[in-house]
């Protein structure tokens, strides 16, 4: 059974993930914010923390690029591997839980969320293509990579939340392969050192022939078209990409090469059952930095919340955090419960959904609502609330859309396939 504690030997995790949210990123949030584009100088000494954290062992898998797919056979109890999501490959010792690199990634994660989340997304070799590699890559590719930061692209101009209608292409030719297609809203897609791409082996066999690629930055066949202007997470870079004969020497390719006409999409969409965790607890630093930034305005006004009574006899402001608390916590329990269960090898597929969901929606309601209550300090730049009211919008959207969620969820619930549930 889940423990709801936060693990003692995370605990240290935690609290440094949190002074680096108060005393690096909301120093320096709106800095970043108004200069969109401009390189975070100050995250180098971040990611030197980070690195000389998970070195140590005292990190216990800080940051995006340690949550990982599965434990080794045999790992003790005490150890810190991972177990990946959608299936298992190793035995667990006993019937002990197991609190891994998934958990400790979802609270290191929504702790510097707390802060910022362009910040946190800028934070050099902990982008959303390293948790990806840590989800698909073999141990010989987990090794190459191992230290460089890597972004993800998906997205393209005539596909939006379908990811199974991709249209770049990827020809073998020898031993490499030519990806040919336009990638866009690609996170960090300019300072990252490699790109994970999305293309398929045969548009006419649909999501089955969908593979990822591990593109080097510096490979002449990937342009970078623009950099887009933002409504929100200014301070991470957002980059289109244009692949032109782009040539990847085919040990790039991230798991079984043989397109599999059963169930072949899944080593792509595992990608998303380690990530959507981690999105979840984005969304849900993001809404924690609100509440308790209008809790404390809310009571220098003179307007307290009283736990122990209910809502309806206190004012509209303090039901309304009272509400907001419940959001935050129900979104809380849905992410730490995908976390586990990637930890200790269950699927987690339908559980990674729910939780990016729910934290997705409930990011966006509780930081326009904030705004609301805080009135017009709310909506001016006096307070960031105004700004994380902007950057929440992004967490409802990439890895899979609100829609999309929900659509994942119900073919779960009812065991129907993509054909049968559209």
């Amino acid at each position: 059974m889940i423990d709801l504690e936060v693990p003692k030997k995370f605990r240290p995790l935690v609290a440094q993930a949190r002074g680096m949210a108060e005393e690096v990123f909301w120093p320096i949030s709106r800095k970043y914010d108004r200069a969109e584009h401009e390189y975070p100088a100050e995250l180098d000494l971040v990611s030197a923390v980070i690195d000389g954290m998970s070195d140590s062992g005292a990190g216990q898998g800080a940051g995006a690029s340690s949550s990982t797919r599965a434990a080794e056979d045999g790992a003790a109890e005490g150890d810190v591997a991972a177990v990946g999501s959608g299936r298992t490959t190793g035995k667990r010792s006993g019937s002990a839980n197991k609190n891994g690199s998934n958990l400790s990634s979802v609270l290191s994660i929504l702790e510097t969320c707390r802060g910022d989340v362009g910040l946190t997304l800028s934070i050099p070799r902990q982008g959303l293509g390293n948790a990806a590699i840590a989800a698909v890559a073999n141990e010989e590719q987990q090794a190459r990579y191992a230290g460089k930061w890597a972004a993800m692209a998906i997205t393209e101009p005539e596909v939006g939340s379908d990811s199974g209608a991709i249209r770049t292409t990827a020809t073998r030719d020898g031993d490499e392969y030519v990806l040919n297609g336009e990638k866009i809203y690609v996170t960090a897609g300019e300072r990252a050192e490699l790109v994970v791409v999305w293309a398929t082996l045969d548009r006419s066999l649909g999501k089955q022939a969908i593979k990822s690629f591990v593109v080097r930055r510096d490979n002449p066949g990937l342009q970078l078209v623009r950099l887009e202007h933002k409504l929100g997470i200014r301070a991470s870079d957002t980059a289109a990409f244009l692949l032109t004969d782009c040539r990847v020497p085919a040990r790039d390719l991230l798991g079984d090469p043989e397109i599999a006409i059963e169930g072949g999409f899944g080593g792509a969409m595992q990608t998303f059952d380690n990530t959507r965790p981690l999105v979840a607890a984005m969304a849900l630093g993001l809404t924690r930095a609100s509440l308790d930034t209008t809790t404390r305005l809310l009571a220098d006004a003179g307007v307290t919340v009283d736990w122990d009574r209910p809502g309806q006899v206190q004012s509209a402001a303090a039901a309304k955090l009272i509400e907001m608390e419940a959001d935050y916590q129900s979104a809380y329990l849905l992410a730490l419960r995908a976390a586990w269960m990637a930890d200790n090898g269950k699927p987690n597929s339908m559980e990674a959904s729910m939780a990016k969901a729910k934290a997705g929606r409930t990011c966006v309601t509780v930081s326009l609502a904030c705004v609301e209550l805080a009135g017009a300090t709310g909506y001016a730049e006096t307070e960031l609330l105004e700004k994380w009211a902007r950057d929440s919008k992004i967490l409802d959207i990439f890895e899979g859309t609100q829609q999309i969620q929900l659509l994942v969820i119900a073919r779960r619930v009812l065991g129907y396939s993509s054909k049968e549930l559209k």
